[in-house]
């Protein structure tokens, strides 16, 4: 077999690996999220019930998407329809997570975009949900991303704790000049997103993720969808600027060099 030929093949196996473990993830952050909301425990023997009839769910109906596929979107036991809450998540982490592989590879990259990405769908979760941003969630982002940076040495740890003071630091002071106008979730969301990204990358997340706020926001604002005193969790915003980042932050880095310095910093660099 041609190696390049060998090498599509071993390509295709990863991305539906990835895709797999993904999916996973995504059904275990999303149960994770909601039990946290409804102030159940999310570990040790604590099973999967319906939201609906409360009936324990045995493995043939907590299959990662497939489950919901061949169930119509329906639970096996009382008939009532399942949230789509749950097939979403698993779709998004899936696909993310995949995406993510094909982006960085085998790479301490690959391992800092999967703790970015999954964190963030969890406080995104949770905030959809709520309105309400687990700090502690948050803060372990930013933790688990500065132990990371210990083996690259002083450079990158630094790097590290500069963006978490950046992320956290922006919103901060938009809450302070606002009296309120965000959450202070917002801002230990950014924390923990700057921790394990660095500087440059949670300035291009804040940039970003205002961007893809304000392209949805403002239409459903003109079309009085929304109102302007109606509650908007940013936290959804800041996670999909902070995601986009991974896969575009090295080109828009490259554009910004001279404001962001021409190197985008490890482990993206």
């Amino acid at each position: 077999m041609a190696p390049d030929i060998y090498s599509q093949i071993q390509f295709i196996i990863s991305i539906l690996f990835s895709l797999a473990a993904g999916s996973c993830a995504g059904s275990f952050i999303n149960a994770t999220a909601m039990r946290t909301v409804a102030d159940k425990k999310w570990w040790g023997g604590e099973r999967s019930s319906c939201d609906k009839c409360g009936k324990t769910l045995q493995t043939i109906d907590l299959i990662p998407i497939l489950s919901f596929i061949f169930l119509r979107g329906r639970c096996r036991y009382c008939g009532e329809s399942i949230s789509r809450r749950h097939f979403a998540a698993e779709v998004i982490s899936a696909v993310g997570t995949a995406a993510l592989f094909a982006r960085w590879g085998l790479s301490p990259a690959l391992a800092f975009s999967l703790a970015v990405f999954w964190f963030s769908l969890f406080n995104s979760l949770t905030d959809i949900e709520i309105g309400y941003i687990y700090d502690v969630w948050a803060v372990a982002l930013g933790a688990l991303g500065i132990l990371m940076r210990i083996p690259a040495g002083w450079p990158a740890i630094f790097d590290g704790a500069l963006g978490a003071l950046i992320g956290f630091g922006f919103i901060a002071m938009i809450i302070l000049v606002s009296r309120g106008g965000m959450g202070w979730g917002d801002a230990m969301l950014m924390l923990g997103i700057g921790g394990a990204v660095g500087w440059r990358y949670s300035a291009l997340s804040l940039y970003v993720g205002f961007m893809i706020g304000g392209v949805i926001v403002l239409p459903l604002l003109a079309a009085k969808k929304l109102k302007r005193k109606d509650a908007i969790p940013l936290g959804p915003f800041l996670a999909s600027g902070s995601v986009a980042v991974l896969f575009f932050g090295n080109a828009l880095v490259r554009r910004l060099s001279y404001f962001l310095g021409a190197a985008p910093g490890w482990p993206w660099g």
